[in-house]
């Protein structure tokens, strides 16, 4: 072991505290990336694997009624692989001991057995006999739900007729990973049921013998898409044919890329926002050992040491104090990269989870964990090559000790002496005052961004449940009703309001911009189901013209008055121009929404309603939930209590826990920044101290005067913290921000108190353990060292 190994050592085991202080914010940055970038990947090959095991389709379409011989001609299009034609209807059930009203969306099964596309994984129990039309298999979210199992009995009204089905099976299917009810924003498992039953049953019950209701395709490998997609809706729009649409558009699909943009998005955002505080705080020690070491850096140099060697040397301790951080990092990132990627696979029932090798990421945390801390340390390094061993050897040039600051008498006056001691030593190292303070604001905003979380969920939360939709239930009629329906559903038990709404699937363009949704038609002054503004403002809808959400403007490059193309996808399909009439706060999914009357006329058809939106008296709800039992035109009842309770215990569940997870990567860092500080001030001004006690200072002075210091810093850091933290936040904001779903840039003041109340507590704790270092000060030695 050569002589500056030795020392390396040495300078480990005597600066442990700030080693292991700077290789946990390290920890902080590896362990974000490698939970990110590694459960993401496992999740995304888990989804890979599942939907190439059990066959997931490409291209979906529905229909109202087409023959079986279609089939032969839809195989027949250039890029189509396969072709899997069934039925697929939705009906209510009647679950035994559940007075709530539920919705089964029932596919057929082919007589011959397993499906060709969006196969079934039988978690227990077998297929549906061929001869037994009443035997079902559930989805296991729903069977778990009410803890069924084979052999378990409920009813469902079928086109109009009540019957007992009998489970025989449990199963997954890659086609409802996330499954959502009509009407609903967020999976219910009790109320939402994914049913396959023989194909026989459903075309006896909705008339339907020798022909489907529902195709799915798989694609060649070089098909094109939108051909393919052009060529279904020509052959199937004489049958009543809805536009077809690709993977990317099919809801569970599309939110389960949605997670995963999440995850893979955080693993952009977070982690270098750690390493770049890493990075800070090697430069501030580094720049300080160098400092500390002045002389020791001249005698080697004297004693024929070249520059190299001794760079070299602070480069190995940098070295090891990142790879300590690296491997508390990884180990950690691990543990959170399993727990995450089975938390994700539950919710999403993957029937299995593929935990993907990552040695590129931890390579790639190591790599950059390195380059970061060698990065801050540049600056340090570079001071060392320039000193020539003459001059370093030669105590530094001391202090001017003219006035540094105006009004001195003034302000001696007013502040007590230790406090002027402090103002003074800031004064005169400015830069080093400055660079503390900004260390100490970068743990406070790192705590303001993963704490805004919880309240863009809040936010989002009242905007959306309590703003904008304030109905107590939905309605979501099979097929589209005549307006007069709203005066029989008015007459329903208990119910107090009732508006309309029609919609219409369309894909809306300007330009080469464009996109697939809904277009909404909604009453003049619709009270229960509200338009808001991007203000927070309810608005009426003007009667020409679109409201369009303010994420689908983004997406367009659109603004209010801009003239947008619209495809109507339903009935009989053409091409409008609209003018953009307002735009929308809306944070789930992209919407327009126009005048009822005014869609009627664009559609060239009567006032006719998909669904409607109710008020209903809360005592009044056992009746109300029999009564529409027995309506067979209502395919699902969607309920706002019940939305948004399953929102809270899921995805912000997921969200939470993300947030949670990272809350406390950042406290962990914090408290890093916080000690490193403490001790590189109690360094400093241990001779200062060392000189007090001398002169009679008592040990419990003499540590307030090097605390008040690592105080006031705090205290300055914590308005640039909030506002870089905001900053950061707004950042975070556009990297989650998807179409299915956004969160709010709200950032409240508990916020900024919490991140703030976390750096004091790490300064106090600081201030205990280096409290006990000053207590300990070895007076003659101190004094005798040079400054």
């Amino acid at each position: 072991m050569t002589t500056l190994d030795t020392k390396l050592k040495r300078d480990l085991r005597r600066l442990w505290g700030q080693v292991l202080a700077i290789a946990l914010v390290i920890a902080g940055g590896v362990a974000s990336l490698v939970l990110s970038t590694g459960s993401f990947r496992s999740l995304d090959e888990t989804r890979i694997a599942y939907y190439e095991r059990y066959q997931f389709a490409d291209v979906f379409a529905e229909v109202t009624r087409a023959p079986k011989t279609l089939v032969t001609r839809i195989a027949e299009i250039s890029g189509v692989a396969a072709v899997e034609a069934r039925i697929a209807k939705l009906a209510l059930l009647d679950i035994p001991e559940f007075p709530e009203p539920a919705t089964g969306r029932f596919i057929s099964l082919p007589e011959t057995g397993s499906p060709l596309l969006n196969r079934l994984y039988m978690r227990a129990g077998r297929l549906p006999g061929a001869s037994d039309l009443d035997e079902v298999v559930v989805n296991e979210s729903f069977a778990k739900a009410h803890g069924f199992g084979p052999g378990d009995r409920f009813a469902a009204t079928l086109n109009g007729r009540k019957r007992e089905l009998t489970i025989v099976g449990i199963a997954l299917s890659p086609e409802y990973v996330y499954a959502i009810g009509p009407g609903d924003r967020m999976p219910d498992d009790r109320r939402f049921a994914i049913i396959w039953m023989s194909e026989r049953a459903l075309a006896e019950v909705f008339g339907l013998e020798g022909a489907f209701s529902s195709v799915s395709l798989k694609l060649m490998p070089d098909a094109v898409e939108t051909e393919v997609i052009d060529a279904l809706d020509d052959l199937l729009e004489p049958y009543g044919g809805g536009a077809a649409y690709g993977r990317k558009d099919q809801t569970s699909h599309a939110y389960l890329e949605h997670g995963l943009d999440m995850l893979r998005n955080m693993s952009r955002t977070l982690p270098p926002i750690f390493l770049v505080v890493s990075a800070f705080l090697v430069n501030l020690t580094l720049s300080r050992l160098v400092a500390l070491e002045r002389e020791q850096i001249g005698l080697l140099k004297a004693l024929g040491y070249f520059d190299t060697s001794i760079v070299a040397h602070y480069a190995k301790f940098v070295a090891v104090v990142a790879l300590i951080g690296i491997v508390i990092g990884s180990v950690a990132g691990t543990w959170l990269g399993i727990y995450v990627t089975r938390l994700f696979g539950d919710f999403y029932r993957f029937p299995f989870l593929v935990f993907a090798d990552n040695p590129d990421v931890y390579l790639l945390a190591a790599l950059l964990s390195v380059f970061a801390a060698l990065g801050g340390a540049f600056r340090s390094l570079r001071e060392i090559v320039s000193l020539a061993a003459a001059v370093a050897m030669q105590p530094p040039a001391p202090p001017s000790f003219q006035r540094a600051l105006f009004g001195r008498r003034e302000l001696g006056s007013l502040l007590s002496q230790r406090m002027m001691m402090m103002v003074r030593g800031m004064a005169r190292k400015p830069i080093r005052a400055a660079l503390a303070t900004l260390g100490m604001a970068f743990a406070t905003a790192i705590l303001v961004v993963s704490l805004f979380i919880g309240n863009a969920m809040e936010e989002l939360v009242d905007v959306t449940y309590f703003m904008a939709d304030r109905q107590d239930a939905t309605i979501s009629f099979a097929e589209k009703r005549p307006e007069t329906v709203l005066f029989d559903v008015s007459r329903l038990p208990g119910v107090l309001a009732a508006e309309p709404y029609r919609q219409v699937p369309i894909r809306i363009r300007k330009g080469s911009l464009e996109r697939r949704t809904l277009l909404s038609g909604r009453p003049p002054g619709a009270d229960l189901s509200r338009i808001i503004e991007i203000d927070l403002r309810t608005v009426s809808l003007p009667e020409t013209g679109v409201a369009i959400s303010a994420y689908l403007g983004r997406l367009l490059d659109a603004r209010v008055g801009d003239t947008v193309e619209v495809d109507l996808l339903d009935g009989r399909r053409r091409t409008i121009e609209l003018t953009v009439a307002a735009l929308v706060e809306d944070y789930f999914g992209i919407a327009a929404m126009m005048d009822g009357r005014a869609l009627s006329r664009l559609l060239r058809e009567a006032p006719v309603a998909n669904g409607v939106h109710l008020s209903v008296d809360d005592g009044k709800l056992d009746l109300f939930y029999e009564a529409i039992k027995q309506m067979p035109t209502v395919a699902g009842v969607a309920l706002q209590r019940v939305s948004l309770a399953n929102f809270r215990q899921s995805l912000a569940i997921i969200v939470t826990t993300m947030a949670g997870i990272y809350t406390g990567l950042s406290i962990v860092i914090a408290f890093g920044v916080v000690y490193n500080s403490a001790r590189i001030s109690l360094s400093e001004h241990a001779r200062e101290l060392a000189t007090l006690r001398v002169l009679g200072f008592s040990q419990g002075e003499t540590m307030r005067i090097l605390l008040l210091e690592l105080s006031v810093i705090v205290a300055l850091a914590q308005p640039p913290g909030w506002a870089i933290g905001y900053g950061l936040s707004w950042l975070m904001n556009r990297q989650l921000a998807g179409e299915l779903m956004r969160v709010p840039l709200v950032v409240e003041n508990l916020t900024y108190v919490l991140a703030s109340a976390v750096i004091f507590v790490a300064a106090l704790i600081s201030a205990l353990v280096v409290g006990r270092s000053v207590y300990a000060l070895d007076l003659v030695a101190v004094l005798k060292t040079r400054e």
